[in-house]
């Protein structure tokens, strides 16, 4: 079963249960994926791989969204922020620890033999490659750029 698939059966439940967050949550997520999916240049394929990043920049939205909120004494719209990135964020992997993240960044590093900050792009394409989904990407490039310098 696609992510497709799962959101659409959640979205089900959400309005079973008359989850009014849930149901506004999955309901943006469906919108996001449909729009992908019918983009001109994005075929017929909607691979689970394009689904997680959408959702890792809807969660990202989220946050900023709630930040912002926060700041403009917004509490209540901030919350609702808040909890709809906790239900995206039910559908993403799950996300490494920094000493995870950091062993195979170190394992990368060793392999492509880099050594400096001029190797960071290198080094950042095969871990963004292999950690997609598990790890957001300002923290993978907070830890190559510590381990290279």
């Amino acid at each position: 079963m696609t992510l497709f698939d799962i959101i659409t059966e959640e979205i089900k439940k959400a309005m079973l249960a008359k989850d009014r967050v849930r149901l506004d949550a999955l309901r943006g997520v469906k919108k996001e994926f449909i729009e992908a999916k019918t983009a001109k240049g994005g075929g017929d394929e909607f691979s689970d791989d394009k689904a997680i990043s959408i959702l890792q920049r809807m969660v990202k939205q989220r946050k900023e969204s709630a930040e912002i909120y926060s700041q403009q004494n917004r509490s209540d719209l901030a919350e609702t922020e808040i909890e709809q990135m906790k239900v995206i964020r039910e559908f993403l992997p799950a996300q490494l620890s920094t000493d995870e993240i950091e062993s195979i960044v170190k394992k990368v590093i060793l392999d492509t033999e880099s050594s400096s900050m001029k190797d960071m792009g290198k080094v950042m394409a095969i871990v963004t490659k292999e950690l997609a989904g598990k790890a957001e990407g300002g923290v993978i490039s907070g830890i190559v750029r510590k381990l290279l310098s």
